[in-house]
């Protein structure tokens, strides 16, 4: 960028005593200029005073409330007109900001660090992720490469327009991505290497199951939920209708789960037109 001063790089942080030095003081050698803040999140360790004599201006949460939660408030505190989101983990390379940034002066309103599949935490989260990039892609007739990476720059003004969006404890990335292509902002991908975590990750198969489950209907329901509803509703119909063959031929008769697999259907369709219109108004602002 032609002024470094006008980069705002906001990290939250969770018990990164241990690299988040590291991480504020190449991030200080890469952009010497750059406002680097980091919001610790109810860190139980020493990561805020770590941060500070690194040299990054930091704000505490009193307990932990969230990565969502973290990124708010950074980006709200944050005074550089883009803002530079990045893991406190280790993970990111502050070198790849350049590139971003770099992306972002072509004209587009977010560029995101796009990982390759070596990047992944484990096996199993390559797969969700590769999932909810195919899924995301068909809601918006964009491809998408990486959903949920948390490692991108974004106009700040554009970014404060969806904080309300923002959960507090689940993955923003995923909200804010569908929120930028819903909105009719230019989102593009660069790509980048990110580090492996330390230790071994693995698949919870409960509570990464059930966030596996949430992320899909959050994409559905941030950008069009017909495009998710009306195909299941038609499933339905199918199964209705498959069914009430068969026991037409075997048995001569319509049966009660017909009825319900038809009725079934009608409601799941009603409430994807129901959900589109409330999608709608989500996203109404005021010029």
């Amino acid at each position: 960028m032609s002024a470094e001063g006008s980069v705002s790089v906001v990290i939250p942080a969770r018990n990164e005593a241990g690299v988040i030095a590291g991480v504020v003081q190449r991030l200080r050698y890469t952009l010497p200029e750059v406002e680097i803040l980091v919001v610790d999140d109810g860190s139980t360790d020493e990561t805020a005073m770590v941060a500070r004599d690194a040299g990054a201006t930091v704000f505490s949460h009193r307990h932990g409330m969230g990565n969502g939660a973290a990124i708010k408030a950074g980006a709200r505190k944050a005074q550089g007109e883009i803002i530079v989101f990045m893991d406190g983990d280790g993970q990111h390379d502050p070198a790849d900001i350049p590139r971003l940034l770099a992306r972002l002066e072509e004209g587009h309103d977010m560029v995101v660090g796009a990982r390759d599949g070596a990047s992944q935490a484990s096996v199993g989260r390559g797969i969700a992720n590769r999932f909810y990039n195919r899924l995301a892609s068909y809601m918006t007739n964009q491809r998408i490469q990486d959903l949920t990476s948390g490692f991108r720059a974004v106009r700040a003004d554009k970014f404060r327009e969806f904080l309300y969006l923002l959960p507090n404890g689940f993955s923003y990335p995923t909200t804010i991505t569908m929120a930028f292509f819903r909105a009719g902002y230019s989102v593009a991908y660069e790509p980048i290497q990110a580090a492996k975590r330390i230790g071994k990750s693995h698949l919870r198969i409960v509570k990464d199951g059930v966030r596996f489950l949430l992320i899909i209907f959050k994409i559905g329901t941030l950008y069009s939920p017909l495009k998710l509803f009306a195909p299941l509703a038609f499933l339905f119909f199918l199964l209705g209708a498959g069914w009430y063959g068969f026991t037409l031929m075997s048995e001569g008769r319509f049966t009660n789960m017909s009825a319900l697999m038809f009725t079934t259907s009608i409601i799941v369709f009603m409430m994807g037109l129901v959900s589109e219109q409330i999608t709608a108004l989500l996203y109404k602002r005021d010029d």
